[in-house]
Parts: structure tokens; C-alpha cells; sequence
């Protein structure tokens, strides 16, 4: 699949991070870009991205868990460009916490945005795609391999994100579209300062887990800080699964995020994995 002006690639959650670099990447490399974001207002450093790189992007609203946006954009997309070549799901939001410590409601906040968020657009993109022999490619994490301290929800969304299209794959692939998954490790994006939590209270409120969440944060804080990946970057492993002539399925966006994954797909008894994040919550 050779990159052409005439492809035409949606992406969602354009407004900063992998998905800013994500748009401008496959932009230079020839694609007609449909850059998405829930708030256009807050486009303006997608713009001024493309601005300083030399490329047009197609800046539209689409908020991933309102399936009447989703249909809007799919639908605008085809009328305008004529066609759908691939779509990459980048939208998503962080989340801190613990089951005693939260409602069932913020766990199905979670699973909306990151979860059925994807299923969404997929959804609405499949019949273009099959009839382009196109690419549905999502942006996942590291936390869809590997289940962390303080982030059951989470992990727990990127886990049925990473279980589901793994299982629609083969399924995708005999009608001519071909899925893969990108598992980030740390990204020094907005995405920590997403989560939307001071984080000195909720150490606070944490009751018998205060000590378990300080210890994590910690460690967290120090390797975002020390060992991030630049989102131009993680957006290269992106940007692969989109050109390459049989892109993998599974693609980690770093030496880091290989070697971590390597470990729970290794790890046939779980002791592995939790002797690692174990260590993490002291």
C-alpha cells in the first residue's frame, strides 16, 4: 500500500500528543489527513503543527461516544473526499484509581472513551474500508498487555480494545482490511495532565492506599519524566502500520515497550508480571 495523495486517512484525538504528530507524519507522507478532535477550539496547536511542517490538514469535530458525531464525520468524510483508506483511533483519556476507592460509574466512564469509543468509529468506517482494502489501525498501550497499580479501568478498557480487535483480525482480513494495535509505553504528551486529578489529594483521600499510591506515582512520575518517548516518536510506529506493505498486527512503539510487553507474553504463570509492578506500589 504505497502512500498517494489520493489515500485518505481519518485520525482521531488530533489535538496534541501521538495523534497531533500522527496526522502531521501521515500529512508529509502523502496522505489526505482528516484530523478529528471532540473540541475544534482546541486546535490550535494541531494547526500551527501543520503550519510549521508545510502540510494541509482536514481539521473536523468528532467526539468518539456520540454515535450520531461518529456517523456525522464518517458520512462528511465520503461525501467530501470520496473515499476512506484508513482509520487510526488515537482518542483517549487516562484514568487514576482503585476499586474501593471509586464508583462503577467512573469504570464505565472509562470503557466509554477508550473502549466503545473505538468500537464507534470501527464500526462506521468498516464498510469504507472493505471497500478500499484499507487499514483500521488503534492506538493501545502498554497497559493493554501489561494490568498496572492504580489503573484497573484503564487497563482494563485497553485490554478489551487489544482483545477485540485481535479477534476481528483474521475476520477483517478475508474481506481485504488489515487491523493492528500500537502499544505506547510513556509519551511525554498532555495525556498524564489529561487524567484531570490533583494528585496530592488523591494521595490524601486514598485511606490504607495512600502509601501503595504514593509509591506509584512516584515511580510513574520519574520515568515520564526521565524515559518519555517524544510523541513524534511513538507516532513513527504509527505511521509504519499505515504504509508498511503487511503491517504487523501488534506494534510497540519503543525498544522499552517491546522488552515490558516481552515479559507478560512470556510470563505463562503471571508471577513475572507481578513481581514487576509489585515492586511499583513499594
Amino acid at each position: 500500500m504505497s502512500s498517494s495523495s489520493s489515500k485518505v486517512v481519518l485520525i482521531t484525538g488530533t489535538s496534541s500528543g501521538i495523534g497531533l504528530a500522527a496526522a502531521v507524519a501521515a500529512a508529509q507522507a502523502g496522505w489526505r489527513v482528516v484530523a478529528t478532535l471532540r473540541d475544534t477550539g482546541r486546535s490550535g496547536a494541531l494547526r500551527k503543527a501543520a503550519g510549521e511542517a508545510g502540510v494541509e490538514l482536514d481539521v473536523r469535530q468528532l467526539d468518539v461516544t456520540d454515535e450520531r458525531s461518529v456517523a456525522a464525520a464518517v458520512d462528511g468524510v465520503i461525501a467530501d473526499h470520496g473515499r476512506l483508506d484508513a482509520v487510526i483511533n488515537n482518542a483517549g483519556a487516562g484514568h487514576l484509581g482503585t476499586l474501593e476507592n471509586e464508583s462503577v460509574a467512573d469504570v464505565r466512564a472509562v470503557m466509554e472513551v477508550n473502549f466503545f469509543g473505538v468500537l464507534h468509529v470501527s464500526k462506521a468506517a468498516l464498510p469504507h474500508l472493505r471497500a478500499t482494502g484499507g487499514r483500521l489501525i488503534t492506538v493501545t498501550s502498554v497497559g493493554g498487555i501489561i494490568g498496572q497499580p492504580f489503573n484497573e479501568a484503564y487497563c482494563a478498557a485497553k485490554f478489551a480494545v487489544e482483545g477485540y480487535m485481535e479477534s476481528l483480525a483474521p475476520v477483517a482480513a478475508r474481506l481485504g482490511v488489515a487491523v493492528s494495535v500500537v502499544e505506547p509505553g510513556a509519551v511525554a504528551t498532555e495525556f498524564v495532565n489529561n487524567i484531570g486529578v490533583d494528585l496530592a489529594a488523591e494521595v490524601a483521600a486514598a485511606g490504607p492506599y495512600a502509601d501503595a499510591l504514593q509509591a506509584y506515582l512516584d515511580r510513574t512520575v520519574a520515568q515520564f519524566l526521565n524515559g518519555a518517548q517524544t510523541p513524534a516518536e511513538a507516532a513513527g510506529a504509527v505511521l509504519e502500520a499505515l504504509t508498511a506493505d503487511r503491517p504487523a498486527f501488534r506494534l510497540q512503539t519503543s525498544d522499552w515497550a517491546r522488552e515490558f510487553t516481552g515479559t507478560k507474553l512470556t510470563d505463562l504463570d503471571g508471577s513475572a508480571v507481578l513481581g514487576l509492578t509489585g515492586g511499583w506500589v513499594g
